[in-house]
């Protein structure tokens, strides 16, 4: 009685092991250190900022192929992704004009992660004056992509590199220094 007591503890534990999962990773869009950037200007309003359903979740997901899609349930953001975005640019965009309230509205066409090749950024924008006149100061489209390294970490530094890009985008804009959008080199 005691032998088969063991037996069918053994096979217990054996499937308690068994079903043990990998545990979650958490990954941010926000660095660990802002590299550059000066806090000294007013916040930049975001009023709004979507992105598309399929990346839109806790989950990290990356493309397979022309026309795969991969869920990772053992990697996820912080916060959904719309939530990463917020918070990954409101941290790094910078007004340099207090006087001046501006606001952003962001559309994200395509939010690509591909493991071993690159992160790819592509937003529509328009950067606005919200002092009553509700000016537009640059409709704009950007489109930035970032060479990664295979591991989820190496694409998720890309796309902290393409958000910081952008911030820098709509930061250059806010300025007034220039006419029309800045310009973009696609890959970085």
């Amino acid at each position: 009685m005691a032998f088969s007591l063991k037996i069918t503890l053994f096979a217990a534990l054996s499937l308690l092991a068994a079903c043990r999962s990998d545990p979650i990773q958490f990954h941010t869009l926000t660095p660990a250190q802002l590299t550059g950037t000066s806090r000294n200007g007013a916040q930049i309003e975001i009023e709004l900022l979507s992105v598309p359903p399929q990346v839109d979740r806790p989950q990290i997901v990356v493309r397979q192929g022309n026309t795969g899609m991969a869920i990772l349930e053992t990697d996820w953001w912080g916060a959904s992704l719309v939530d990463e975005l917020r918070s990954a640019l409101l941290d790094q965009m910078i007004n340099n004009n207090p006087q001046r309230k501006l606001s952003v509205r962001l559309e994200v066409q395509r939010f690509d992660s591909i493991p071993g090749q690159y992160g790819l950024l592509d937003v529509r924008w328009r950067l606005r004056s919200s002092n009553g006149h509700e000016d537009v100061i640059g409709n704009c489209r950007s489109t930035l992509q970032t060479p990664s390294g295979p591991s989820i970490e190496e694409l998720v530094a890309a796309q902290q590199n393409n958000v910081r890009r952008l911030a820098a985008l709509i930061s250059q804009a806010a300025a007034g220094t220039q006419k029309g959008c800045p310009s973009t080199n696609a890959n970085q």
